[in-house]
């Protein structure tokens, strides 16, 4: 093998352990962070924040997907669908990986250094919640509702970089993504069900058994209720509750997707949940920035 083909093989690998094939993850991050800087700025985030958000949240996910794999090297080998990971099939050893998640944590972290103090705060909280999520699965009965608290951490942090506090409703904002999280990640959880049994992984689509349809649709009710009440707070009008509306069409659809725990579909559903965020931020941007050219 040539140095040009080994390169291109690490790679490859690097890009897989980072999941840069696979922006879903990203994506889930990121809308709940746009949510708050829109809400918090009402409408008018400056450009050089979404970019330094936008990027950091890439950076975060692909440093919490690297450590994820670390810490689960010994459980992905025995599941049909993360036995090919890098850091499983032999192609990133762990030291290398930890390296990896060291270098990309650092690049988020001076990413935020011209923002408030108060937001380095956050981001320590940040990356402790990244880090030490992969671990929850190993004793927490719904490792889901910290997935949600972590991936949602973006919220208190846009609120604190435009306001130098956290109000109350960012908070809230960031209940609703918790529960949101539950319902997306239980999805995927039911698509890896019969192997998490077998090696003894602890998640929502185990703990809520045959309850599990019902667990998922109930979160995105509480999801979009809490965002309602958010909404009506500020007072926002038809528009927002239009995103919302559709938000709530595609929880719809998603019950059709997962119930018959058909493992495709479940993970089809989990994937579609994309658009679950972006319907929410496509609401607020109407009512935010669209409504006094419509009305």
């Amino acid at each position: 093998m040539t140095f040009k083909d080994r390169l291109i093989d690490r790679l490859d690998a690097y890009e897989k352990l980072m999941r840069l094939d696979k922006p879903i993850g990203t994506l889930l991050l990121l809308w709940p962070t746009l949510w708050a800087l829109w809400v918090a700025t009402h409408g008018q985030p400056p450009g050089l924040l979404v970019w330094i958000f936008a990027l950091g949240t890439l950076l975060m996910r692909s440093a919490g997907c690297v450590v994820n794999d670390w810490a689960d090297r010994d459980f992905d080998p025995h599941v049909a669908r993360t036995k090919n990971r890098p850091v499983a099939a032999g192609r990133v050893s762990p030291r290398e990986a930890l390296m990896l998640a060291g270098v990309l944590t650092l690049c988020a972290g001076l990413l935020i250094l011209p923002i408030w103090q108060n937001v380095w705060m956050l981001a320590v909280v940040a990356v402790f919640l990244a880090a030490s999520y992969p671990f929850t699965k190993r004793f927490f009965a719904i490792p889901q509702a910290y997935l949600g608290i972590a991936f949602g951490f973006g919220i208190p942090m846009a609120f604190a970089a435009v306001l130098g506090a956290v109000p109350g409703l960012a908070w809230a904002m960031l209940v609703a993504n918790v529960f949101w999280a539950i319902a997306y990640d239980t999805e995927y959880a039911m698509v890896d069900r019969e192997d998490d049994l077998k090696i003894g992984i602890k998640t929502a689509a185990i703990t809520f058994g045959t309850f599990d349809v019902a667990a998922v649709m109930t979160c995105y009710v509480i999801t979009l209720l809490i965002l309602y009440l958010v909404g009506k707070t500020l007072h926002y009008g038809l528009l927002y509750q239009m995103g919302l509306g559709l938000a709530g069409l595609i929880a719809v659809y998603h019950f059709f997707l997962i119930r018959h725990r058909e493992r495709m579909q479940c993970f089809k559903a989990f994937r579609h949940n994309n658009w679950f965020g972006a319907a929410i931020f496509l609401g607020l941007v109407a009512e935010l920035n669209l409504k006094h050219w419509l009305f």
